[in-house]
């Protein structure tokens, strides 16, 4: 029987492929954010839009999730504070991040909190006195005085909603 050679590059290009998808598919499928590491898709369980978010006070750092041009999402570690039962998200040194930009041309985020996953639209913050309200309790609940807050430059906030209350 007359075989053809196969040029040696073959299974070298099928193993680099193999690999190339397996890592697409575990890039893909989750890798939560863990500290100062980005991650990707957000896993927990879907929860409901709750009628109060004071249950965060005693929740330090939670997961935000956003779209990205690259049709992969990108997660981070944030923090979060509670006016009045609302929920407020911040980026300190914004300019120095992608996700902030990346919020401004897609809202609608997901929030881990707690292992629950939930839905959410942010809406930026330029109320004045709104927010005086949220850096208060950004600096209540992370104890900072105001030489922290100072050293922290730049902070960007946005208030959570609810997806259908964003339309």
């Amino acid at each position: 029987m007359n075989r053809t050679p196969q040029p040696h590059f073959t299974g070298n290009l099928r193993r680099a492929c193999a690999a190339a998808v397996v890592a697409g598919a575990l890039l893909v499928a989750g890798c939560a954010p863990k500290d100062t590491r980005a991650g990707t898709t957000l896993s927990g369980s879907d929860a409901a839009w709750p009628a109060d978010w004071r249950f965060t006070d005693a929740t330090k750092e939670i997961q935000i999730q956003v779209h990205t041009p690259f049709l992969i999402p990108h997660s981070v570690t944030i923090w979060c504070a509670e006016v009045d039962g609302e929920l407020y998200v911040g980026a300190n040194s914004p300019q120095k991040k992608w996700w902030p930009g990346w919020v401004d041309r897609d809202p609608d985020v997901r929030l881990s909190i707690d292992d629950k996953i939930y839905a959410a639209h942010l809406v930026p913050l330029d109320d004045a006195d709104k927010l005086a309200q949220v850096r208060a309790a950004y600096a209540a609940k992370y104890q900072l005085n105001a030489a922290a807050g100072a050293a922290m430059g730049e902070v960007r906030y946005w208030h959570v909603v609810a997806p259908s209350a964003a339309s």
